[in-house]
């Protein structure tokens, strides 16, 4: 097992999606020396489609591992150190912070501990799967997590949401504006949704509610998605309905667990920020993307967002560190 040594950074960023690229960006240009750790997932959430053609600067759309890429290099060309490597402890109790880079739990020798004057989080948040082979198979293919993404690939034509909360009408809503036709995949009788989410998919005639449901398969041809597998929990029955996407709708898993013993979180675990800032309740440490974002998810305002924390770590290196 590697032993532990120890390092001092100015500015460490966590997380290697467009918040943790556009934060590693910012802070080189200002000089503090950022050394980034891309995680278990380097480009982050957006590297599980395809096409993006909803960020700016790109007419005819851009390959989301091209987009990534191409920041990493970006913010390497300015200086940024950027490491494969995952936090697996942290210690926010006093300044400098104290983290530990690819411990384990069974060897506490083990790992690297970075000193960091300020800590940027851009660990963001996992999409919620059903867990089913075929889902991790087609993911990319036509299934999806993330309507305003990829819906504009399935205009004028079927596809299936699952879920029954606000996040679930929501995205069903925005795809129905697309698409020729949207199931959307109920396990239960009733949606989680709030009233008036609901009236709005009720009135809309391209929806139709597939209540207590479960999703037993995704089907494909092994280019995409063909079609669903459904089973009726009220009576045994399986059958199939033909889909070009299928959508996942069942919520996101903010990557925070390491943090919150030191930072202040909403019932979802996302860290909170303060006001229109990337402030946590820890002086010195900053949170982008979606590990704090709960609503928007998107890889523009991801990288904004990165923007903020990287000129408020500046800021505070500048007025409080001697």
């Amino acid at each position: 097992m590697m032993k532990k040594n120890t390092e001092t950074v100015r500015c460490l960023i966590l997380g290697g999606g467009p918040a943790g690229y556009t934060a590693a960006i910012y802070a080189a240009r200002a000089n503090l020396a950022p050394v980034l750790y891309e995680g278990m997932e380097p480009g982050g959430q957006l590297t599980t489609t395809t096409a993006v053609e909803n960020f700016p600067g790109f007419e005819n759309g851009v390959d989301a591992n091209t987009l990534m890429a191409s920041m990493r290099a970006q913010a390497a060309s300015f200086g940024a150190e950027i490491r494969t490597g995952t936090a697996t402890a942290v210690d926010l109790s006093e300044r400098p912070f104290r983290i530990t880079v690819d411990g384990s739990a069974s060897d506490p020798d083990a790992g690297t501990v970075i000193l960091a004057e300020a800590l940027v989080i851009a660990t963001g948040a996992t999409a919620r799967y059903l867990g089913l082979p075929s889902e991790a198979k087609y993911r990319g293919m036509g299934v999806s997590a993330c309507a305003t993404c990829d819906g504009f690939f399935y205009r004028k034509r079927t596809v299936a949401v699952v879920g029954g909360g606000d996040t679930a009408c929501e995205e069903a809503l925005y795809l129905a504006g697309l698409a020729k036709k949207v199931y959307m995949i109920v396990r239960r009788d009733v949606f989680r949704a709030s009233k008036a989410m609901q009236d709005r998919v009720f009135a809309k005639d391209n929806i139709e509610i597939l209540w207590n449901c479960n999703t037993q398969e995704v089907l494909g041809d092994g280019l995409g998605v063909t079609g669903v597998r459904l089973l009726d929990n009220r009576d045994g029955k399986v059958f199939d309905i033909a889909v070009d996407g299928f959508f996942l709708a069942i919520g996101h898993h903010p990557n925070s667990e390491l943090f919150t013993p030191w930072l202040e979180t909403d019932p979802n675990g996302y860290i909170v920020t303060r006001g229109k800032t990337s402030e946590t309740a820890v002086p010195g440490v900053f949170a982008a993307g979606d590990v704090q974002d709960p609503r928007y998810r998107q890889a523009v305002t991801a990288a904004a967002s990165g923007c903020m924390a990287a000129r408020d770590a500046e800021r505070f290196l500048l007025e409080r560190v001697k």
